[in-house]
């Protein structure tokens, strides 16, 4: 941990939660001063008819909402420009960001670009933050259970002439002006989404944790988010009509936003993302295969918080020393991996032959600053190959 850094903590998102919360969605939009919004959104949830519970809610209340159901994964900065221009052609004066974190982020950056101009190329993160201004009244609507994007500073756009990912925000003028979180939209997820997603959400705990820049609020808001995923994902996976299992990972997911702060993750992030730049593959499953092999490198790092982590997620570290309690964490998350039936690096397309190329783009993300152990090109090459290696053999 950096100790001698100032730091701050700011959330600029109320966050409202319950069963059937999507009930209010046209009152908090109202009492955001919003008459039109964009409701932005992807045609899945479209088919699945979740837009339309959203659409005779807000029409139900007198809102005249305008729909945007153009979001695919890995937003493209295409995607994003679209939408501001549509935004300002329709006289929208609002957000309503429905889906999972493509569609949040894109709403995010959609409000990037209409506050300040431009394309969302221009924003990507930069010291000084290139984002000076609030984005428009924004209510953002998890319908997954893992980025938790409904409360992060971020939005996570992706480049395809670079392809490169790339992060926007890390400040709170990016920040939804409300998250609401009704698990009930989660029920319908597919046992691989809520895999991958669930995933995603104890990979921000994690990292968040143990990255360079942790403070006292996102330690704890990390270490819950482990617990409810300990508890719960395996349970949401195999039953996914269980409610509760469904509250407590909404709530993971939550959490797990929150830890980011204003800051970013670790290496685990630092691949996902680059990799998911040069291969169009879905973000939570390739952090998910990711995150066992960062954490057996990094275990060495930071012991006591990883010796901590194993607790969280349920391990018994009686009468272990803090190295054996560390290691019994990176097994935890190695077994919950399988038992997720995450695919491996190889069923998602990448080969071996693949490794130096995404080994270079993950030394250049900054996220690799916080890492809680120094890593590098080498460092990546090293857990790239033990990626590949569980992906042939199991662990």
């Amino acid at each position: 941990m950096t100790l001698e850094t100032y730091r701050a903590y700011q959330l600029p998102t109320a966050i409202k939660h319950g069963l059937g919360a999507l009930k209010h969605l046209a009152d908090e939009v109202k009492a955001l001063g919003v008459k039109r919004p964009l409701l932005v959104t992807d045609q899945g949830l479209v088919k699945a008819g979740l837009v339309d519970e959203a659409l005779n809610v807000l029409r139900g209340g007198n809102v005249d909402v305008v729909l945007f159901d153009r979001v695919i994964p890995n937003p493209p900065i295409a995607l994003v420009d679209e939408g501001a221009a549509f935004y300002k052609e329709s006289g929208c004066d609002g957000l309503i960001g429905f889906g999972g974190g493509s569609s949040l982020d894109t709403a995010k950056a959609i409000g990037v670009v209409v506050t300040h101009g431009g394309s969302i190329r221009d924003y990507e993160w930069a010291d000084p933050n290139p984002i000076t201004r609030r984005i428009p009244p924004l209510v953002a609507v998890p319908t997954t259970a893992g980025t938790g994007s409904e409360v992060t500073l971020w939005a996570v756009i992706t480049d395809p002439e670079r392809k490169v990912k790339f992060n926007v925000g890390g400040t709170p003028h990016i920040g939804a002006h409300v998250a609401l979180i009704d698990p009930l939209l989660t029920v319908g997820l597919p046992a691989p989404i809520t895999a991958a997603t669930g995933m995603d959400a104890l990979a921000h705990a994690i990292e968040c944790y143990t990255m360079a820049y942790a403070q006292a609020f996102t330690d704890a808001v990390s270490l819950l988010a482990m617990e409810y995923v300990g508890q719960y994902l395996r349970i949401a996976f195999a039953q996914g009509h269980n409610v509760e299992a469904r509250y407590k990972m909404s709530m993971a997911a939550m959490l797990g936003g929150l830890a980011y702060g204003t800051e970013s993750a670790g290496a685990a992030h630092a691949m996902s993302q680059t990799a998911g730049g040069v291969r169009d593959v879905p973000h939570g499953a390739l952090t998910a295969r990711l995150l066992g092999p960062v954490m057996e490198y990094n275990y060495m790092g930071e012991p006591q918080k990883f010796a901590r982590i194993a607790q969280a997620l349920g391990e018994d570290i009686r009468g272990l020393s803090v190295w054996q309690a560390a290691e019994k964490a990176v097994e935890a998350v190695y077994r919950l991996t399988e038992d997720l039936e995450i695919p491996t690096m190889q069923d998602m397309g990448f080969t071996e032959d693949d490794i130096p190329l995404l080994a270079e783009l993950a030394a250049k993300d900054p996220q690799t600053i916080g890492n809680p152990r120094d890593v590098d090109y080498h460092g990546y090459v090293k857990i790239y190959k033990r990626a590949f290696e569980v992906g042939k053999k199991g662990r």
